[in-house]
């Protein structure tokens, strides 16, 4: 967390009433533009898998919306998770307290001695941030939580505390006369994993440390990378004997320029690397701008905010804090990095300062032109959707587009020029070439305001971006009628679409001769590759290009990703539907044992 937040050890609670939230509806009409451009989406060339959008209410801010008058609570609660009139964000990540409030606050007799584990569960739990995944989950459906560690107890460290640095004690360079204290902090964040699991939250990913190079005065904990890969090597393995499908995180490093010497580390241990299923890293010391080799497995920005002192709600500005760029640090994270996941630090606090999205005073919310900037990433892209090409035709226009797994595209252009420009936007391959183009428009005036719609014809769309102002297109609507054999399957409409979006009659359907037999296909899985604890394996399609094949998993194996395929999940998160993406009749996967290695998936093909 930055620096001038992260002293904040509890924070005092807010009562009341009133809020200020999403922007009303404000006609904007189009401007006049000073150049055309273009700008061509397609949809066969893909990258990353998006995993969401988040924040966090560590450090007591959870406390703070649980605390507020039930009107203001509720209106706290849309803001940070509502998809309809919030930013709809899908990722929470909590902390995992280390200090006199963590599960284990008295030390045993030695790493080896029975521990003596507190918890109660209550809405308390955790600085209230149990309290807070509860309302996310059963209020707004959210499924993805990081929990993370600071630092491990003081007892388990050579200073003692659980503040001021000190390292583990059993790594490499840390010796301590009570012992090796590794397994007893993996057993450590297993059970408090385990906790919040028997609450009703089973964390998507565990993190064991934050910001590994810095001593601070609050909870922090040195970890060199040689040292992160010795504890990786005993919590990768306690992890996936726990029978949880949590995957282990490393290594929220200040920034994205320091976590290479990490993952070089980790891969040079076959235990901690087969252990290890999600990258973190921060943006404050180096941003994310390029791609790191994680192979496989995804990579978030955790945590990046504002260290400065003064409360901001500017769009255009010199300051670090406004909204356009916090627009261009998405993009270029996005883009640049094929993050599968961006975080902001606190959503909402009660502070002076810009570590947060939305400011809170008393009951009165304020959310920031950075929260807009987010949110018209968040509301729009959804868990499962993969970021596809986007080639934009002049260098003021940063464009990048996405396919939700329900078939929409969204299209995300932030013009930095001066002056309007007037685009045609093309999409190939995207699965649309007719429906209906939503703009969503921020800038100085608005807030993720909606603008009229526009028609998509042939694959074809024309707009207006102010200049200075990010919009978000969510296109909807018919299936890509395309002939070109390279375009990929149309994937399914939305399952509930806005009646605006409806076509107005239904289009002529031919049934086919009685005597003819039913289109068909086959799917074949090919043996997998086993590499530690998961394994890869490919699928095999034959009989149509035009297939559906649903691929199920049995618990508590998980998915961790997938190549060469448009894929979605249904609630359980054990039943894949995986359609084709303009790259073949074959796709691949990677299977996360959780330690049940005899299960294999099973496979079956429809025409789709």
């Amino acid at each position: 967390m930055p620096r001038t937040a992260r002293r904040i050890r509890s924070i005092a609670a807010a009562a009341g009433a009133g809020l200020v939230g999403i922007g009303a509806v404000i006609a904007v009409g189009q401007l006049p533009a000073s150049a055309a451009s273009t700008v061509s989406v397609n949809g066969a060339t893909t990258y990353q898998t998006i995993d969401g959008f988040g924040v966090s209410e560590a450090f007591g801010q959870a406390d703070s919306i649980r605390n507020l008058g039930t009107t203001a609570r509720q209106q706290a609660l849309d803001l940070l998770f509502s998809p309809t009139n919030g930013a709809g964000f899908s990722i929470l990540r909590s902390l995992i307290p280390a200090d006199a409030n963590s599960i284990e606050p008295h030390a045993p007799a030695g790493p080896s001695a029975t521990p003596t584990y507190v918890w109660s569960g209550g809405d308390a739990q955790d600085q209230g941030q149990l309290w807070l995944a509860k309302q996310a989950k059963n209020g707004y459906g959210l499924t993805t939580f990081y929990n993370d560690a600071w630092s491990a107890p003081g007892f388990m460290k050579t200073n003692g505390s659980d503040a001021n640095g000190g390292s583990l004690c059993g790594t490499p360079g840390a010796s301590c006369g009570s012992g090796d204290w590794r397994q007893a902090y993996a057993n450590y964040l297993v059970q408090h994993t385990r906790y919040w699991a028997s609450a009703g939250i089973t964390p998507t990913a565990v993190g064991f440390v934050n910001e590994p190079s810095l001593t601070t005065t609050y909870s922090s904990m040195l970890v060199n990378p040689a040292q992160a890969a010795s504890f990786l090597s005993v919590l990768g393995p306690t992890m996936s004997a726990s029978g949880l499908s949590t995957e282990v995180a490393c290594c929220d490093t200040v920034g994205f320029n320091l976590l290479p010497s990490y993952l070089s580390a980790i891969s040079g241990n076959s235990a901690a690397n087969a252990g290890t299923g999600l990258f973190t890293s921060h943006g404050y010391g180096g941003a994310p701008a390029t791609p790191l080799g994680t192979g496989s497995r995804h990579l978030w920005q955790s945590e990046w905010s504002v260290n400065g002192a003064t409360w901001t709600t500017a769009w255009d500005s010199t300051n670090e804090a406004s909204g356009i760029t916090w627009a261009q640090r998405i993009y270029a994270g996005m883009t640049g990095a094929n993050l599968n996941a961006f975080l902001y630090w606190w959503g909402i606090s009660n502070t002076s300062h810009d570590s947060s999205l939305i400011g809170l005073s008393g009951s009165t919310l304020t959310p920031s032109k950075r929260y807009y900037a987010l949110a018209g990433y968040s509301r729009y892209i959804r868990p499962g959707a993969v970021r596809i090409a986007a080639n934009s035709g002049d260098a003021n226009l940063k464009a990048s587009a996405y396919r939700n797994s329900d078939g929409s595209v969204v299209i995300v252009v932030l013009n930095t020029a001066t002056t309007a420009i007037s685009t045609s936007y093309t999409l190939s391959n995207a699965g649309l070439s007719s429906g209906t183009v939503a703009p969503y428009l921020t800038n100085d005036a608005n807030n993720m305001t909606a603008q009229p719609t526009v028609p998509l014809s042939s694959g074809t769309f024309n707009a207006t971006i102010p200049a200075r102002s990010q919009v978000t297109y969510r296109i909807t609507g018919g299936p890509d009628t395309s002939p070109s054999p390279s375009a990929s399957p149309s994937p399914s409409p939305s399952p509930s679409p806005s009646p605006s979006n409806l076509p107005t009659s239904a289009p002529p359907t031919t049934t086919p001769p009685t005597t003819a037999p039913p289109p068909s296909c086959t799917a074949s899985m090919v043996a997998g590759t086993v590499w530690g604890d998961r394994y890869n394996t490919a699928v095999n399609v034959t009989g149509s290009s035009n297939w559906v094949v649903t691929v199920t998993i049995t618990p508590p194996q998980k998915i961790s990703s997938t190549w060469n395929t448009s894929a979605s999940w249904d609630s359980s998160g054990n039943v894949m539907t995986a359609r084709p993406n303009g790259n073949g009749n074959s796709f691949g996967f990677t299977t996360m044992f959780n330690g049940n290695t005899s299960a294999r998936p099973r496979v079956s093909c429809q025409v789709g």
